[in-house]
């Protein structure tokens, strides 16, 4: 390692402790450093989370969605390790899943066979991979028992739709083809992810139902389900509140591009959806632009016939999974999320 990388290396470290031990402060105190409380649409901001945005306005780092793209995804790997803290975890093993990479999480002591969650990351199809969500896996996965199978899809946009779309049918086509090497059975497997990557795991499940394929269940943490029709927590917290329109409209841009956005395969709130599908589990955060769309799709569901339980989080943002070692009410609300999982599937 050269000068120039350690001495990013020792400010990275420096910003982390840093950031852990202000949003570790008495919530009164946060409220204090924070300003004045945020209400909003009948909810109110955690103080640790406002406090977070405020620190990162006055840190004046350019917002992702402000960089180049190369640029953006490796700021966006040193936000989500700033907040992710050091997880622990059983044991971890990079792999290939249907010539992607992936990462698989076994959390300590866990008995085999056992469940697995196919987990597909967010970060708006362009941004986003292992890296990034590393923390979130490893807390997810040894809060809940389950074993995570983290998946590299390919991103926008040098890769547009339907790459990203394609690539989850095919991993999760690929595990049920491999369930003993992964420690798992077929009919325990079941499939997840955040943002972009609920999106896409939405649409494994869709067609899982309609093609009879075993799933065991479905974890939508603030899914990407509409891009074509704007709703009232998009207008709300369009601004300020970490996920940004003009993310949301480059995301928009690289990944759907020209394709029709009521495509289901794009938006999942217009597919024809069909009979048995899994149970899931839709998690949104009260401050959100992308919180109506998600509970929508889960009203949707549940009127096709699928079990569904709507989980919303009133004092978060967006991005909350990623914040798993700083702070509290983001690891809280993360903490019930497994808890969830591993009632759901008996771990």
């Amino acid at each position: 390692m050269g000068i120039q990388e350690r001495l990013v290396d020792v400010r990275h470290q420096v910003e982390k402790r840093l950031l852990a031990g202000v949003l570790a402060l008495p919530e009164p105190v946060q409220r204090r450093l924070g300003g004045r409380p945020v209400h909003l649409d009948g909810q109110t901001l955690a103080a640790d989370t406002q406090l977070m945005l405020r620190l990162q306005r006055l840190s004046r780092k350019a917002g992702v969605e402000t960089l180049p793209i190369p640029e953006g995804r490796l700021a966006a790997i040193e936000h989500t390790r700033l907040a992710g803290g050091d997880q622990a975890i059983g044991s971890v093993r990079d792999l290939r899943v249907a010539d992607l990479g992936a990462r698989l999480y076994v959390p300590t002591g866990v008995a085999t066979p056992g469940p697995l969650l196919v987990f597909f990351h967010g970060g708006g199809f362009f941004f986003g991979d292992l890296e990034t969500h590393d923390a979130g896996c490893r807390s997810l996965a040894e809060r809940s028992g389950v074993r995570v199978l983290a998946v590299d899809y390919r991103l926008a946009p040098e890769h547009p739709f339907p790459a990203a779309y394609d690539d989850a049918q095919a991993a999760y086509r690929w595990v049920l083809q491999h369930t003993a090497e992964l420690g798992t059975e077929p009919d325990r497997v079941a499939v997840g992810g955040d943002s972009a990557g609920g999106n896409l795991a939405a649409g494994v499940a869709i067609e899982a139902a309609r093609e009879g394929l075993p799933l065991a269940y479905q974890l939508l943490i603030y899914p990407v389900t509409d891009h074509a029709h704007p709703t009232l927590s998009a207008r709300l917290f369009a601004h300020g509140f970490y996920l940004t329109q003009e993310f949301i409209d480059l995301a928009a841009s690289s990944y759907v591009g020209d394709a029709d956005p009521l495509d289901p395969r794009v938006s999942p709130a217009y597919a024809d959806l069909p009979a048995g599908l899994a149970p899931a589990l839709v998690v949104t955060a009260g401050f959100d632009p992308l919180r109506d769309e998600g509970e929508a799709y889960a009203l949707r569901m549940e009127k096709a016939g699928a079990t569904v339980e709507v989980r919303r989080f009133p004092d978060q943002i967006h991005g909350f999974f990623n914040i798993a070692g700083v702070g509290h009410s983001a690891p809280a609300a993360n903490a019930v999320i497994a808890a969830r999982l591993r009632a759901a599937l008996g771990s």
